[in-house]
């Protein structure tokens, strides 16, 4: 989604922030899963070692094999889980801009991903080869919203990140106004 509240509009120049993974509800998960994880763990280890490791966790009925050893199993698998949430997190996967640039005639489109040899996604494009503005709307049980520019001898590039889908109101604002800023044509496909 394109955080609105971080546009930088001119007359020349349009810049659209994209938040990436650095989203509340990320956020939430990852210390939910952080806590649960550790709750199971330490219970499995009480189980094991015959007394309670943390005073709060009762372990005295659970008997190490094959509960405890479960739970320590789900503890470590959470936990694995959690610091993945959290480095993509730290990181900002996800993360980035649109920027369209009438001044330079280009646009860019860059994003972070995860460590590596392509940690920066940087695409950069001649205003001159895009030739629409297509706005994917599909409703139902797993709803997608998306706005995604067409680029000559390219396949369509999504401009809006992935999640919670914007509202109709916004989506189709946001669209009108880049396709009127980009002088292209505005597709509505359902």
């Amino acid at each position: 989604m394109i955080d609105s509240s971080k546009t930088q509009q001119s007359d020349v120049i349009r810049r659209y922030n994209v938040v990436g993974s650095r989203r509340f509800s990320n956020y939430w998960w990852a210390s939910f899963i952080l806590v649960g994880g550790l709750g199971f763990l330490l219970t499995g280890i009480s189980s094991y070692l015959g007394f309670d490791v943390v005073p709060f966790i009762q372990s005295k009925n659970i008997t190490f094999f094959p509960q405890g050893l479960v739970m320590c199993f789900y503890g470590i698998l959470g936990l694995i889980f959690s610091c993945y949430l959290w480095f993509t997190l730290f990181w900002s996967v996800g993360g980035g801009f649109n920027e369209f640039n009438k001044k330079d005639g280009i646009i860019r489109i860059f994003r972070w991903g995860f460590p590596g040899k392509n940690r920066r996604i940087d695409l950069s494009y001649p205003i001159k080869d895009i030739e629409a503005i297509r706005v994917e709307i599909r409703d139902g049980i797993n709803p997608r919203r998306t706005i995604y520019i067409r680029v000559k001898g390219k396949r369509d590039i999504p401009l809006t990140r992935i999640g919670q889908p914007m509202t109709l109101e916004e989506i189709e604002t946001e669209a009108a106004e880049l396709a009127k800023f980009l002088q292209v044509s505005l597709e509505m496909v359902s």
